[in-house]
C-alpha cells in the first residue's frame, strides 16, 4: 500500500502522494511533511549483502506506487555508489563506532539525500515541466545538493549560505560553477537564509513558478538518510546506541523514522555545539527559538532547527525526552575532543564528528557498557584543516576529489538578507 504523507499542521484527510510531497517541499499550510503511518522494514532486509541492496529494498516500501520499479532501482543505484563504513575505535574507544557518511562526491553526509532526491525529483517531472529547488546551508547541504541536481533538466538550483560562516573549503565547493545552480552569498545568518527560502514559498510574487526546497525539510531528503542506519546496525551487534551531532535535526529525525519502521535501538544522543536550544528542551526547558551562534562545527550552527517540527509530530514531547539524550559541547571541548581521540586512537575526526565523540565519552558509563554505540561521522576531516591541524598537529589527507574543487572555475552572488533580493534572483 503506497504511503502517504500529510502536513504536521494539517489532518490526514489533507494527506497526498511522495511525488507531490517531494515536488513541494513544504505543505501549503507551511507544515513539513510526515508519513501518515510509517511503512515496517521489508522481510529480509537484515540478509541485505550490500547498501546498496539494503536501500533498493528498504526504499521500495517508501516509495511504492510513486515511480515504477525500474525507474526508482536506477535512481537509487546511480545516486549511492559509494561504501559506507563502519570504522570500530580502540583503546578506551572500545566498542564505540564511527559511521563514516563522507565517502560521497561532496564528502559529507549530505551525499545521501541530496543525490537520491536529485534523481527522484528527475523521474518525477514531465516533459517540459520546471522546478526551482531552493537550498539554505550552513556548510555541507548546498554543495551536496548543487552536486546532486546540478545539470538535471528542467531543474534549477538556487543555493543561499550565509557569508564568512563557513569553512573556506565549504565555501569553495559552494561556488564552484555548475550548470543550472545559482549561488547566493547571503550577508546574514543560516536561520537569516533558513527564513528567506521559507518565505519564497508564501511569497504571492512568485505564485508562478515552481518552488521545491532541498533542504531537510524536504521529506525527499530524509528518507535515504535513514537508510543508513540500518545500515549501521546490520555492522555490529543489535540492538545498538546512536550519536547524532546535530543542527537542523534532520539527521536525528532520519534515524527517528528508522526506529518506527522496525529498527531495534538502545537509544539516541542528539549531540549539540554551542546551538543547544533542543538539549535545553531536552531537559524540559521551554521550547523557544534562538539566535544561532557561530562555531567551529558550522554545519550544525541552527538556532530554529527546522526539523523539530516533524520529531515533535512524531513521538511527541514525552517520547522524545525518553528516548533522546541531548548534549551541548563547546568549541574548546570540540577541540579537545579531537586531540584526545588522535592521540588515543589515531583517529582524525572533523570538529561535527567531534562533537558526537566528546558527547559519548561524557555519557557513555550512564549505559550498558556492552551495548555498541555508533556515532555518525557526518563530514570528511580535510574540509577543515585549520580546526584539525590545530588540534592534532598535522593536516588531514586530502582525497582526490575535494582538491579537485580548488581547480574549477567559481560564481556567486552577494545580498542581503532580504525575501526582497531572493525574489528578484528567482524571477531573473
Amino acid at each position: 500500500m503506497a504511503v502517504r504523507y500529510q502536513s504536521t499542521r494539517g489532518s490526514e484527510a489533507d494527506a497526498v502522494g511522495f511525488v507531490e510531497a517531494l515536488q513541494k517541499g513544504l505543505a501549503p499550510d507551511g507544515g513539513l511533511y510526515v508519513p501518515v503511518a510509517v511503512p515496517g522494514l521489508p522481510e529480509g532486509w537484515e540478509q541485505s549483502e550490500s547498501f546498496q541492496d539494503l536501500a533498493q529494498r528498504v526504499l521500495g516500501n517508501w516509495l511504492e506506487g510513486a515511480f515504477d520499479d525500474d525507474a526508482r532501482a536506477h535512481a537509487v543505484r546511480d545516486a549511492l555508489d559509494f561504501d559506507v563504513p563502519v570504522v570500530p575505535l580502540e583503546g578506551p574507544w572500545e566498542g564505540v563506532h564511527v559511521l563514516e557518511l563522507f565517502h560521497g562526491p561532496t564528502l559529507s553526509f549530505k551525499d545521501f539525500g541530496a543525490r537520491t532526491m536529485g534523481r527522484l525529483l528527475a523521474a518525477s517531472l514531465e516533459d517540459g515541466e520546471e522546478v526551482t529547488i531552493m537550498v539554505a546551508t550552513s556548510g555541507d547541504t548546498g554543495s551536496a545538493v548543487a552536486d546532486g541536481f546540478g545539470g538535471i533538466p528542467g531543474v534549477r538550483v538556487v543555493l543561499l549560505y550565509p557569508d564568512g560562516q563557513v569553512s573556506p573549503t565549504q565555501e569553495r565547493q559552494l561556488i564552484v560553477e555548475r550548470q543550472g545552480v545559482t549561488a547566493l552569498r547571503v550577508d546574514g545568518t543560516f536561520d537569516d537564509c533558513q527564513r528567506m527560502v521559507k518565505g519564497a514559498f508564501a511569497d504571492p510574487a512568485l505564485a508562478d513558478v515552481t518552488l521545491s526546497s532541498a533542504n531537510s525539510i524536504n521529506i525527499g531528503r530524509l528518507l535515504p538518510q535513514s537508510l543508513y542506519y540500518l545500515w549501521a546496525s546490520l555492522q555490529v551487534a543489535s540492538p545498538a546506541r546512536f550519536c547524532v551531532p546535530s543542527g537542523n535535526l534532520g539527521n536525528l529525525t532520519a534515524a527517528v523514522l528508522a526506529q518506527l519502521g522496525g529498527l531495534r535501538v538502545s537509544g539516541f544522543v542528539a549531540a549539540h555545539n554551542a546551538n543547544r536550544f533542543f538539549p535545553d528542551y531536552l531537559e524540559g526547558e521551554d521550547a523557544d527559538f534562538e539566535p544561532s551562534i557561530q562555531t567551529l562545527s558550522n554545519a550544525m550552527d541552527v538556532g530554529a532547527p527546522s526539523n523539530f517540527e516533524r520529531l515533535e509530530w512524531l513521538l511527541g514531547r514525552d517520547r522524545l525526552q525518553a528516548h533522546i539524550q541531548g548534549m551541548s559541547i563547546s568549541d574548546d571541548e570540540t577541540m579537545d575532543s579531537m586531540a584526545r581521540v588522535y592521540n588515543q586512537t589515531g583517529y582524525v575526526a572533523d570538529p561535527h564528528t567531534a562533537v558526537g565523540l566528546e558527547a559519548v565519552r561524557r555519557l557513555r558509563y550512564d549505559w550498558d557498557t556492552s551495548e555498541p554505540i555508533i556515532v555518525a561521522s557526518t563530514a570528511h576531516p580535510a574540509k577543515f584543516p585549520e580546526s584539525v591541524s590545530r588540534a592534532i598537529g598535522r593536516n588531514a589527507e586530502v582525497p582526490e576529489r575535494l582538491a579537485a574543487f580548488w581547480e574549477r572555475p567559481t560564481s556567486v552572488r552577494e545580498i542581503p538578507a532580504s525575501g526582497e533580493a531572493l525574489r528578484d534572483v528567482i524571477l531573473e
